[in-house]
């Protein structure tokens, strides 16, 4: 097993139908991920049209399985259809050199 991987996908998105895609996110992209083996976490962020969906995996092949997959194709084709999404699209899988968290309520400064 090789290192933890983080894979960025990068989208635009019609800004006037924000809550739809976060409702998509939670209902749809969330379950289809925990359904995955080696998923390890997600974080969905982004400011006005740019959003990101950042998932952790446990390794490449698991980031790479989840492309292939006939859940995640399905996933791809449902959120394609809603009409939200904008270009540029991207998609970056990034090894996990080291990671830090702090308790809640500690400075981050």
């Amino acid at each position: 097993m090789g290192p933890q991987v983080v894979r960025i996908w990068r989208t635009g998105l019609d800004e006037s139908r924000s809550p739809e895609y976060e409702d998509f996110a939670r209902s749809i992209s969330l379950p289809m991920f925990r359904r995955h083996v080696g998923f390890l976490s997600v974080l969905f962020a982004g400011n006005g049209a740019e959003r990101m969906v950042i998932t952790f995996w446990s390794d490449r092949a698991a980031a790479a399985a989840l492309d292939v997959s006939a859940d995640y194709q399905a996933t791809v084709q449902a959120i394609e259809a809603t009409g939200f999404l904008r270009p540029p699209q991207r998609v970056e899988l990034l090894d996990v050199h080291g990671s830090w968290t702090e308790p809640p309520g500690r400075y981050r400064g």
